[in-house]
């Protein structure tokens, strides 16, 4: 559904991959001589994986006299070893789509966009009809300060159908040959929970909103005949960060196909967490039960479901208005009885359920869908944007986890303190989390942004925006607890903390080797740190050129 990703890593074969899958034998490797971050509040000097597992773990100079006679001994070299990230939303089918789109995310005005689609035409030469699909462009960065409009993308061709999707994945345009292709008119009504955009007179202009442009993106992804080279592609990426669990965080048919056939063929070398949309795939989940445990790295987690937009497309729904806006709080998606409809599904299914939650106004009819009741399912609150301290105590008595998308505050915060005045100081409440003993989570929501682990790390310590303001300093986390949320907390919210998330002996063997401790450096190396080598298994899939 998003499709939004800075060109840093748009091309996967920047990076250097060794992937050796499916190997008859596994590698025994001992490591030593570094500091070993364990996540576990324990400390040794070496650790020992065979067949994929950490067989042993303590003091160097015994484990090596235990060993057998073939382990390969890594000498760290003072490096850090520690567990693997864990990605706990993202979508990684999206990320796929966009490897080949139009990069529209350092466009700084609307004549930039047009140039941007022109470039691309004329280095690929695509057919007079073929259809051109950009992303990434945010409005709030704009000269403009505004959606450019169907006119505009009409400039680039009015043969060709075009779409654009924002940043934030929740909006987008799409020119007078899309309109005409989709049966768009005047007459058009505004979906529920969504918006078409128009002009001073009535007439559409080309901007979509919300469930207005989900359906449209969605359509142009399937047109897309190479998306499952560009899957593993995308998976190099998460592997270059240092990720070894990615998500797919809104399942459909298409998506499902997809890793389907990739599990079937044996190719995926990352496990893969699929979250069907429980709205319009439902039966998905219900049907494929041989995907409720991984199958060649693939599981289905559970359902998804959307309850609001985005903060800074001011779509979120909030209980208050955004600043300078009337008395407009943006908007639900659906009636608070369809939402408890959605939940007792869930419920009933015995399935875990991941909820977009961008406004405080969102969280609570989340929260009031569940009734305050316990569940042993783990329910996930994503992104928690705007979710408020005190509605906190309410997610702990549901055992929901709220996963927080807290790089937001680098990339758009100077964005939420102009749309959300005080309130931005307590966006992405963690420490407040922390204090009531409430398991949390970090996501990239990637494409939005890069899977960058090290970088929201460093948002969740620092919480400064990109114009050097610290949003709430009341908010501010220890390095080590920011760890939590993106090993042991997000193994916890899959359900896999007893095999992943930490060094542990019996866990699996999801290894990372960085070239410093990020406990032991300055606040503002953390985002320096380089990922030397990622481990999945014992195996080694990505190692940094040196």
């Amino acid at each position: 559904r998003h499709l939004g990703l800075r060109t840093a890593i748009l091309d996967p074969s920047y990076f250097s991959f060794s992937v050796r899958l499916y190997a008859s034998v596994y590698m025994k490797t001992l490591y030593y001589n570094g500091d070993i971050l364990t996540m576990e509040n324990t400390s040794y000097e070496a650790i020992y994986v065979e067949n994929g597992l950490i067989k042993k773990c303590g003091n160097y100079s015994e484990i090596k006299n235990l060993v057998c006679a073939d382990t390969e001994f890594i000498d760290l070299q003072g490096k850090c070893l520690m567990p693997s990230f864990i990605d706990s939303h993202s979508h990684v089918v999206s990320l796929a789509s966009t490897l080949k789109l139009v990069d529209l995310s350092k466009a700084t005005s609307i004549a930039q966009i047009i140039q941007c689609f022109k470039n691309y035409i004329e280095e690929n030469n695509p057919t007079s009809e073929e259809m051109l699909i950009g992303f990434g462009y945010d409005h709030n960065f704009l000269k403009e300060q505004c959606h450019p409009t169907a006119s505009d993308l009409d400039k680039i061709s009015t043969t060709n159908p075009i779409m654009m999707a924002h940043a934030s994945g929740h909006m987008g345009v799409v020119n007078t040959k899309t309109m005409q292709l989709l049966g768009l008119t005047d007459q058009i009504n505004d979906p529920v929970g969504g918006k078409y955009g128009r002009d001073e007179d009535g007439h559409l202009n080309g901007y979509l909103e919300e469930q207005a442009f989900i359906t449209i993106a969605s359509q142009g992804s399937k047109e897309n005949k190479n998306l499952k080279t560009q899957i593993l592609d995308a998976l190099k990426i998460y592997a270059s960060y240092g990720i070894t669990t990615v998500q797919e965080g809104y399942m459909k048919q298409h998506e499902f196909d997809l890793l389907n056939s990739l599990a079937t063929e044996n190719k995926l070398f990352l496990d893969v967490v699929g979250y069907v949309d429980i709205k319009n795939n439902y039966s998905l989940y219900r049907d494929n039960q041989q995907y409720h445990h991984y199958l060649n790295h693939f599981k289905l987690g559970g359902y998804k479901l959307f309850l609001d937009g985005s903060p800074q497309g001011k779509t979120a729904w909030l209980s208050k208005p955004y600043e300078n806006s009337g008395d407009y709080c943006g908007y639900p998606i659906y009636l608070d009885s369809d939402v408890k409809k959605f939940v007792d599904m869930a419920i009933n299914d015995k399935a875990q359920l991941l909820t977009h939650c961008n406004g405080d106004a969102a969280s609570n009819q989340l929260l009031d869908a569940f009734n305050d009741q316990y569940t042993p399912l783990r329910p996930v609150m994503i992104h928690s944007q705007t979710l408020r301290p005190d509605q906190l105590p309410r997610l702990k008595s549901i055992g929901m986890i709220p996963s927080f998308f807290i790089a937001h505050i680098y990339y758009w915060g100077d964005i939420h303190r102009r749309n959300l005045g005080q309130r931005a100081e307590s966006i992405s409440c963690v420490h407040s989390a922390l204090k009531l003993d409430l398991p949390y989570t970090f996501h990239q929501d990637t494409p939005v942004i890069e899977p960058n682990m090290l970088e929201t790390i460093w948002c969740a310590v620092k919480r400064q925006t990109k114009n050097g303001v610290t949003l709430g300093t009341d908010e501010q986390i220890s390095v080590y607890n920011a760890l939590k949320g993106v090993t042991i907390n997000a193994a916890y919210q899959y359900f896999e903390e007893h095999l992943k998330g930490s060094i542990k002996e019996g866990k699996k063997a999801d290894l990372l080797i960085l070239d410093r401790n990020p406990c032991k450096v300055a606040i503002e190396e953390i985002r320096q740190i380089k990922i030397i080598e990622t481990i999945k298994d014992g195996i080694t899939i990505y190692k940094k050129d040196i």
